[in-house]
């Protein structure tokens, strides 16, 4: 009986095998969105850190293994090396996943588009069949996104702040590692220029490529992250709470507060925030307001500096104001002091010459 089921399962399964990988894809996805640990979780790190020394071995054997070089002896890593593939397409999917979500939650939408364009397409091209047959220069690729992704992402959480020292830092550590291993590669091969074109090449790559796109503030400035924002009439602060006035109606809950400011004299505009940052983080961003001139484009209006400090789950919470303006559409950015945008708001004012009485709300935050 159990063997019957047992067949029947494997039947089902390679009959359905595409449309199981892709729906464990996009239910994995999803789960993780939901579920996803805090940036700065011990154990998320380290199982990230196990993950990717189980890849870097499993990398490392696997060029001696093709190259008849080394064979696994009788015993447990004998049963595991079978396995390998499947290990490295879980373990691999998993940090691409998880590090896919940490720049999406980091990142202005259009700013960094073409970057999260390029890690989403990794993320699909390893549940693709071919990941398995694909070189292992291209697996070195994708190991290198992964190293650089963490140290990226761990150093900010030591330092207490991002910009190019906690970006260099990452840099030199992944070339480090990357020397590292190809220092235990060159004692059981002799062909350096193998060497250079799996492992070397490759690395290097991902490396200059990560620069580039940091230079031009295309990678998002993790672990920062603006969990809320919004155009309101008014911002006050009484004791832990934020009060935020607004005319928004119940329905446009896919508003930010009041993106269609209809302004009467003596209105003032208050942009709200959250910014989320880990525990022990401090740093300084910047609150950019832009007015879009018809006839020159986008003018920059104000840049107001605001210190953050981590620790709190739901973000830290900070409101700035413009009193002077006219009739157009504006925009709020989020920056770093590098200038790596963290979150962008646009919204329109209108000149309200009506003279009945205003239906506010007041949310609490």
């Amino acid at each position: 009986m159990v063997t019957e089921w047992k067949q029947k399962i494997a039947e089902e399964y390679t009959k359905h095998e595409k449309k199981l990988e892709i729906g464990f894809f996009i239910g994995g996805f999803i789960f993780d969105i939901f579920f996803l640990s805090e940036i700065d979780d011990v154990f998320s790190l380290g199982q990230q850190l196990i993950y990717l020394l189980i890849i870097a071995w499993v990398l490392h054997y696997e060029i001696l293994f093709r190259l008849h070089k080394w064979r696994p002896q009788r015993g447990l890593i004998f049963k595991i090396w079978s396995f390998r593939s499947f290990i490295m397409h879980f373990l691999m999917g998993s940090l691409l996943s998880i590090y896919s979500l940490f720049y999406i939650k980091s990142s202005s939408l259009l700013n960094s588009l073409i970057f999260l364009t390029v890690m989403i397409a990794l993320l699909v091209a390893n549940e693709l069949p071919l990941f398995k047959k694909a070189k292992v220069s291209f697996k070195f690729a994708l190991y290198t996104i992964c190293l650089f992704s963490f140290v990226s992402i761990l150093y900010p959480l030591l330092l207490g702040f991002v910009g190019w020292t906690p970006f260099g830092l990452a840099m030199v550590t992944t070339m480090l590692l990357f020397l590292a291993q190809v220092k235990l590669l060159r004692r059981q091969l002799q062909d350096e220029t193998l060497i250079l074109k799996v492992v070397t090449a490759p690395g290097i790559s991902v490396v200059m490529v990560f620069t580039f796109f940091y230079f031009l503030g295309w990678i998002p400035p993790v672990p920062i992250s603006a969990t809320e924002q919004g155009i309101y009439y008014n911002v006050e602060r009484q004791q832990e709470k934020y009060l935020l006035t607004t005319q928004r109606p119940w329905w446009q809950f896919w508003s930010a507060g009041d993106q269609d400011f209809k302004a009467r004299p003596g209105d003032k505009i208050f942009y709200y925030v959250q910014i989320y940052s880990p525990a022990r983080f401090s740093d300084q961003v910047f609150v950019k307001w832009s007015f879009k001139d018809p006839s020159h484009g986008w003018q920059k209006t104000d840049r107001i500096p605001l210190q953050i400090t981590g620790g709190r789950k739901e973000g830290f919470r900070a409101s700035t104001y413009k009193t002077n303006y006219q009739p157009g559409k504006y925009r709020v950015q989020i920056e770093t002091s590098m200038g790596h945008e963290i979150a962008r708001l646009t919204f329109t004012v209108q000149t309200d010459n009506s003279i009945e009485p205003r239906d506010f709300k007041v949310l609490t935050r």
